[in-house]
């Protein structure tokens, strides 16, 4: 059985983007994979955060994970900065890593933009910190989306200069992972932009707590044209809007873009829209129920986190105190 591990940051609240995109998908690798389900809370200082939010945000992310159907007693769900293996390896990584290749990592550059001077270390060496996470189990498969490919070779790339450089066979190679039906959801506001968590406008996306009185309000003002639907895929080439409401549609309908317009072409976007606050409404509803539910009992989140982290780090500790040995540190 193949080791995954997903991490996600506890930052913000996780929308019908990050739903489609990633946790669904991870709800059904959980049949037929040992799964590592991390919240990444390293990675989120990399920016700065309110201490008091950054705890709140971690539970609310656990609680939407086991509420979207992660099943914490099958598989380990827990926060990073719990398991102290990962920043120990990640700081060998840091001296593995070349400075060339962190410069060409394109995610950088567009976090960092024009004040890249400014802008934490932390930040820079992320990707390094990244293939920690992952072969601090040695995990062999990654949930990826295109945003991550490269953070991916990168890993691939530290774990084999670190079996050449110390003539080792231990770091395994990492597979890209990219399931079928994961879906690029994009703002409500502009359909050229992935929706974010950190949007500023709230009607950009929808979360997955919103009750059906926002999602229905919040599609009710998304952006449109003036155009009906068209009756073929190939009529949203110039209607970024209209796409991305229409591959909502289709990814929780399990269906087709194209099957979507055979129903709905040529209607006016308040039906449809009509159509669409249904099924999502469907959709995120027992999520948002549940999750609430569970952030009423703090102190159980707490202990399922507190067991993912002993269950972690049983499996990371004797990995990375051989690497450590590995790289001549005395244990």
């Amino acid at each position: 059985m193949q080791r995954i591990f997903s991490g996600i940051q506890p930052t913000g609240v996780p929308h019908l983007g990050n739903y489609l995109g990633a946790i669904r998908n991870w709800v059904s690798l959980q049949d037929g994979h040992e799964c590592l389900f991390c919240l990444v809370d390293l990675h989120a200082i990399t920016v700065w955060q309110e201490p008091s939010l950054l705890r709140e945000q971690t539970r609310l992310q656990a609680a939407v994970l086991i509420a979207a159907g992660i099943d914490p007693d099958r598989h380990i769900l827990f926060n990073q900065s719990a398991v102290s293996a990962h920043a120990r390896l990640a700081w060998i990584f840091n001296c593995i890593s070349r400075i060339g290749w962190l410069n060409r990592m394109t995610q950088f550059k567009d976090k960092a933009g024009r004040d890249r001077e400014a802008v934490s270390s932390g930040l820079y060496v992320y990707p390094n910190l990244m293939a920690a996470d992952i072969l601090t189990y040695h995990a062999t498969r990654v949930p990826v989306g295109d945003d991550q490919r490269q953070h991916l070779e990168l890993a691939n790339d530290i774990a084999q200069k670190f079996n050449h450089d110390y003539e080792v066979a231990f770091f395994p190679a990492i597979e890209a992972l990219v399931p079928p039906g994961a879906a690029r959801v994009m703002s409500l506001r502009d359909g050229t932009r992935k929706m974010s968590k950190s949007d500023p406008s709230e009607q950009s996306r929808i979360t997955l707590v919103d009750d059906a009185d926002a999602v229905a309000q919040k599609l009710r003002r998304a952006k449109t044209d003036p155009a009906p639907l068209p009756d073929t895929v190939e009529g949203l080439a110039d209607r970024p809007e209209a796409r991305n409401l229409v591959e909502i549609y289709s990814a929780l309908a399990g269906t087709t873009p194209g099957q979507v317009l055979a129903e709905h072409g040529g209607s006016g976007f308040g039906p449809f829209k009509e159509a669409l606050t249904a099924i999502v409404v469907a959709a995120v509803s027992p999520i948002a129920n549940e999750t609430r539910r569970l952030l009423d009992d703090t102190t159980h989140l707490d202990q399922v986190l507190r067991g993912g982290a002993e269950r972690a780090n049983a499996i990371a500790e004797p990995i990375v105190a051989a690497a450590e040995r590995i790289v001549g540190f005395l244990k």
